[in-house]
């Protein structure tokens, strides 16, 4: 097979190396990829936004799959468009992507398919958004509707605080048009996981969990950023817990979706939160979660591309999706600055060692230097790599991962040294409650 993955960051080198490693794959391209999926794949030089470049990148290269990795391109209808040429795409439809692209969507197909979810209420101004603060005075989570990267989600503890967040994003537009609906949502506590399933627009594979860290500083402190870090699997997943969340959230979920005439399939990511009363959606994304997936490649036992367009074909077989049973942990390298302003273009030293069983290096913001391939790559975003251990067990895959990280190094390169550490796994982020 020749496949063609859409993508530039850690998300996407971890799908292009599990991806190589499958006997049934001839040629991989990577659009636009990083210095890390140049030494894999041949890298396009095409903005994930560029749906048409996309389209007609793939049939130039006659590929057998599209992978597409970011929410963006399918929330434009990439996969829409790759069907209408006759490729093969792993990924939903403009329509089922909704399911991420709007919050209120999203919501409202939860309500009717009797999916535990927060109380909401979607607004389109100021006014109606007020009416309900006021009849909602306890702690409130303000999110812009649409797709707003990773930062139109609101932690309001009292009713002055929500009524500023939503003249933020409608006002003020700091979110742009992401902002134009206002989605209102009760506050919840609990530790988060978040879940994925394999999807064919019927079928689901057996259930994967992750737990994430979004915010910048040790002890879940500081602003929330694309992802720092995260581990799989967590001690708090069970078979009973998988059985309940398959049977009341993720199969309830694929069928009202099917049942409006938008069958999903690619991976569907269920953000969850486990409340006292039971494990609740706070949001769903309609690809693989990054930095999960950094953990969850290496947990991949199948053959992804023989479950990649099964998916994409309505083929699916769950019995043949298996999960490695070691435990994964990864740590996000950053930038200094950075969610903020940040410099780039600094040399990355330390990344000679070669990837094993035990560790792994995923490059997210990385370009290739002046040697090309044959030299080191250089810093070009705020999360530049993250860095996996594998062991078996979390602390064991965490002491690796560490061990592997302080060998490596660039000017100004920050982490967080707490990354499933005991005292913080299953950890309640409630600062989270969706990423935006």
């Amino acid at each position: 097979m020749k496949v063609l993955i859409v993508g530039s960051g850690a998300r996407e080198h971890a799908l292009a190396w599990r991806i190589k490693q499958s006997p049934n794959l001839t040629r991989l391209w990577v659009a636009s990829g990083n210095a890390g999926t140049a030494a894999l794949a041949e890298n396009i030089e095409i903005r994930s936004s560029d749906v048409g470049a996309l389209v007609a990148a793939a049939q130039k290269v006659a590929a057998d799959l599209v992978v597409v990795g970011p929410e963006g391109p399918l929330a434009l209808g990439l996969a829409d468009r790759l069907d209408e040429v006759g490729i093969p795409v792993f990924g939903p439809s403009q329509a089922a992507a909704q399911i991420e692209a709007s919050k209120a969507f999203a919501l409202d197909l939860m309500r009717d398919a009797g999916v535990p979810c927060p109380d909401f209420a979607a607004v389109w101004d100021e006014a109606s958004a007020s009416t309900y603060i006021s009849s909602h005075p306890g702690p409130l989570v303000v999110k812009a509707d649409g797709l707003a990267a990773g930062k139109g989600v609101l932690i309001c503890e009292d009713s002055q605080q929500a009524q500023a967040a939503v003249k933020l994003c409608m006002s003020d537009r700091a979110f742009g048009e992401a902002g134009d609906t206002v989605v209102l949502e009760e506050y919840l506590t609990g530790p988060e996981v978040s879940v994925f399933a394999f999807c064919d627009g019927e079928r689901l594979s057996p259930l994967a969990a992750a737990c994430d860290y979004k915010r910048l500083g040790d002890g879940n402190q500081g602003p929330n950023t694309g992802g720092m870090g995260s581990y799989s699997q967590p001690d708090l997943w069970t078979p009973e817990l998988a059985a309940q969340i398959e049977r009341t959230i993720m199969q309830p979920v694929v069928r009202a979706m099917s049942e409006r005439g938008s069958p999903y399939k690619g991976v569907l990511y269920a953000g969850l939160m486990l409340t006292d009363a039971g494990p609740k959606v706070l949001e769903f994304n309609c690809r693989l979660g990054d930095p999960e997936t950094q953990v969850l490649m290496p947990k991949l036992a199948s053959d992804p591309l023989d479950l990649m367009l099964a998916c994409a074909q309505g083929k699916l077989d769950p019995a043949s999706v298996r999960w490695d049973t070691k435990s994964y942990v990864g740590v996000a390298m950053v930038s200094g600055g950075y969610p903020e302003e940040y410099q780039t273009g600094f040399e990355i030293s330390g990344l000679d060692e070669a990837d094993s069983g035990e560790t792994m290096v995923f490059h997210a913001g990385t370009k290739l230097g002046p040697d090309g391939i044959s030299g080191p790559p250089l810093t070009s975003g705020g999360r530049v790599l993250t860095v996996v251990g594998g062991g078996d067990s979390i602390e064991q895959a965490r002491q690796r991962a560490y061990a592997r990280l302080e060998r490596i190094s660039f000017q100004g390169a920050n982490w967080r040294r707490d990354i499933a550490s005991a005292a913080n796994q299953g950890a309640a982020n409630p600062a989270r409650q969706g990423a935006g």
